[in-house]
């Protein structure tokens, strides 16, 4: 069960003349600032960030996990639910699929066909695959406990290989066009592993995998500076993923989860960084007020996100050679209703998108070259602090989605719907990754 679209129908009945007031008074302060409404409409609706299969259902933390109702207990299930996201932002057809939380079966409800005949149904598809091997699953011959791709003992490096390889192969015959390898391997205390051998079995294992690349997939690496081991990880910051990457090859690019630096690091800068080496692969988008805390996009540092988008609509806009970022949400909901919140993040992030697009780009480089440093933020205030609300309800509005997606999701009466076909559960391929 999915909102109906008179559902949608009736919700944006509700507000629709407000928005269109909103819309035209916005329209004629943008024209004052040389800017174009109905462009900026444009790119809003053709803007897309995937979703994680996994975001559908509660996430936890290493205290507790407390299931809500009506989670989604099967990849199609997932999918259904990824489905109504996508009815009602419009930006969001693209899912990232995590292995072996959504193996498919080899026969009967969740085989490879009917995924993609669900897929096809709610149009959606299969952006990126997600290897796992930073926890043992059950039957796993192995443990992962002290490292996979970078372990000590070739068998367990070997074991580990092999599993993203058949992420590859479940990718290639679901339409994945990437596969991104995050690993937790590292130390929690000092000496416990050798920094330089460590990261050599890494590489060597990352080129096992990137040989069997498929043609025209890109294979994205993902560092983080600690977590789960605490005192080191091996792939610990963006020059160390920038290095990995450039020894692999060329379709090997670094990913940057908004989580997974130091609190108060400058990623906007690492970002521009990345973008000028050519090493920019992708983003997992979610926010933190601590460290890896996976909340919702855009709820605790916006003007950071803003900033982070800056960089990259500045580097579009200039047409850099190769810059093809994958936009991909990474969060762990653990208080909300999962589809709640990825629809306020899908939206948050094409705010910010949006508005990094009314920057004064002249106005920006003349200040900068005169170092003029209250001028330049001043641009960059200007362009943020404007409410640009109308123009992705007017995205929406037009795509068949929602002016107010949260307000029609709610009109639906999805969650009790489902909460009603789907038992509630304990266990779910959920968590912070």
């Amino acid at each position: 069960m999915r909102p109906l679209p008179q559902t949608i129908d009736r919700s944006n009945a509700l507000v629709r003349d407000a928005v269109e007031e909103d819309y035209a008074h916005l329209g004629r302060q943008l024209a004052r600032r040389g800017l174009d409404i109905e462009a900026l409409v444009t790119r809003a609706a053709a803007f897309r960030v995937a979703i994680p299969s996994w975001g559908v259902g509660t996430g936890g933390t290493r205290f507790a996990r407390f299931p809500g109702p009506g989670e989604p207990r099967t990849l199609l299930e997932k999918l259904d639910d990824c489905g109504v996201v996508q009815a009602l932002v419009r930006v969001t057809p693209g899912i990232s699929l995590h292995i072996p939380w959504d193996t498919p079966r080899e026969s009967g409800p969740g085989d490879a066909a009917s995924i993609r005949a669900r897929l096809l149904e709610l149009g959606l598809s299969i952006d990126s695959m997600n290897s796992n091997t930073f926890q043992d699953q059950p039957g796993q011959p192995l443990s992962y406990k002290f490292g996979s791709l970078s372990h000590t003992e070739a068998a367990v490096r070997r074991q580990a290989v092999e599993h993203n390889l058949e992420c590859l192969a479940i990718g290639r015959a679901l339409g994945a066009t990437s596969h991104t390898v995050w690993i937790g391997d590292g130390g929690n205390f000092p000496g416990q592993i050798h920094f330089r051998r460590a990261i050599d079995r890494y590489l060597e294992s990352l080129l096992a995998i990137y040989a069997k690349l498929p043609e025209g997939w890109r294979l994205f690496i993902e560092h983080k500076c600690y977590e789960p081991a605490f005192y080191s990880t091996v792939l610990n910051d963006w020059g160390a993923s920038y290095l990995c990457a450039r020894a692999v090859g060329d379709r090997c690019l670094s990913l940057v989860d908004l989580g997974h630096h130091a609190p108060n690091v400058n990623i906007e800068q690492i970002v521009a960084q990345l973008i000028r080496l050519g090493g920019l692969g992708g983003f997992h988008f979610n926010d933190s007020k601590f460290g890896d805390d996976d909340l919702d996009t855009g709820s605790i540092k916006p003007f950071q996100l803003f900033l982070v988008f800056n960089e990259l609509v500045d580097a579009e806009l200039e047409g850099i050679a190769g810059f093809a970022p994958a936009y991909m949400l990474d969060q762990s909901h653990n208080v909300t209703d999962p589809l709640e919140s990825l629809m306020t993040s899908a939206v948050e992030v094409v705010r910010a998108f949006v508005q990094a697009h009314l920057v004064d780009r002249r106005a920006l480089a003349d200040a900068q070259a005169g170092n003029d440093a209250m001028r330049s933020l001043q641009v960059l205030k200007q362009a943020f602090t404007t409410d640009v609300s109308p123009i992705l309800a007017m995205a929406r509005l037009r795509a068949g989605g929602a002016i107010d997606p949260i307000a029609a999701y709610r009109a639906s009466r999805y969650r009790e719907t489902v909460a009603d076909q789907r038992p509630a559960t304990a266990t779910g391929g959920s968590g912070i990754v």
